[in-house]
């Protein structure tokens, strides 16, 4: 009886671990919410028409909770497996309870010492979502203004809107920054550069392209691909629709988080025969990007929030 608890604790581990990998295994960034946004790492991008729902909160980062900028990606703090904040250490607690109470004899839930603390669990954990998202629409409502609208490229019939400078529609942290046209052509740009030489697997045409922290993510995902025997092949990437979330300068770093509606077809393709076993269909993708640059410089991607 103890030894089969103990399968049973080291499957639904092993279930959770794969869950989480699977995640981070479909182009670069997919399913991944992560990266570095300066001080405005654990705040909210405001909406914008080509993404009007809120973007995921970034679950991995190395710029640390309180630090005033984060240009460098040099930190060292990174959540755990559940990620950091209030849901991550419910979500770590609770299963860590289950699987213990399941190694030493009390079932599943007896780690949490009885159904009815399980159950006063829930509804703490009920009750913070529910004032959380009354506050986050109080907060939203409040702060946001006229968002930057989306619109075709009138040559191309597709493109980012606010060319000639119009910033986003919240004033973030930090100094407001105007982008300029050649800013979002950049943008485009390094969209298909960043998946062409992720699909490709060139972390040095990466590291000219994103962050050292962006970086160390993405060489993650391919490492973990390669251990798979496959290769994530990603073409025909396309941005289709894209508006400014924010733009803002803090020290030496300039700042810009542009949602992206974009068409690609992403493949996870068997190394050794070539054969496709997963994907391959073109599909459509809404992402908020930022990208940061010395003041000076070249912009660099920092940060992928998924929406």
């Amino acid at each position: 009886m103890i030894r089969h608890r103990w399968v049973i604790a080291i499957a639904a581990l092993a279930t959770a671990l794969v869950l989480v990998a699977a995640d981070a295994n479909a182009r670069a960034g997919g399913g991944f919410s992560g990266g570095s946004r300066g001080m405005n790492t654990f705040s909210a991008p405001p909406v914008t028409r080509t993404a009007p729902n809120a973007a995921s909160p970034i679950e991995r980062t190395m710029t640390q909770p309180g630090s005033t900028t984060s240009a460098s990606g040099l930190g060292t703090s990174r959540p755990g497996l559940f990620g950091g904040g209030l849901f991550g250490g419910l979500a770590a607690g609770f299963l860590g309870a289950g699987l213990f109470g399941m190694l030493f004899g009390s079932g599943m839930f007896g780690g949490m010492g009885s159904f009815a603390s399980i159950i006063g669990l829930l509804l703490q954990v009920w009750l913070v979502v529910v004032i959380g998202r009354l506050l986050f629409a109080w907060w939203q409502g409040r702060n946001a203004s006229q968002p930057a609208y989306a619109a075709a490229h009138p040559a191309t019939g597709h493109g980012f809107a606010g060319l000639g400078g119009i910033m986003g529609g919240n004033a973030p942290a930090g100094e407001p920054l105007t982008i300029a046209k050649s800013d979002y052509d950049t943008f485009e740009k390094l969209l298909g550069d960043v998946q062409a030489a992720y699909s490709a697997e060139d972390l040095n045409a990466l590291r000219a392209k994103v962050t050292p922290e962006m970086l160390s993510y993405f060489s993650e995902q391919l490492s973990e691909n390669s251990s798979r025997g496959q290769v994530n092949r990603i073409t025909d990437v396309k941005l289709l629709q894209g508006d400014l979330s924010e733009a803002w300068s803090e020290g030496d770093a300039d700042y810009a988080t542009v949602a992206m509606h974009f068409a690609l077809t992403d493949s996870m393709v068997e190394r050794a025969s070539g054969r496709t076993v997963e994907g391959g269909s073109p599909s459509e993708v809404t992402e908020l990007w930022t990208f940061m640059r010395a003041h000076g410089g070249g912009w660099l991607l920092s940060a992928i929030q998924q929406t």
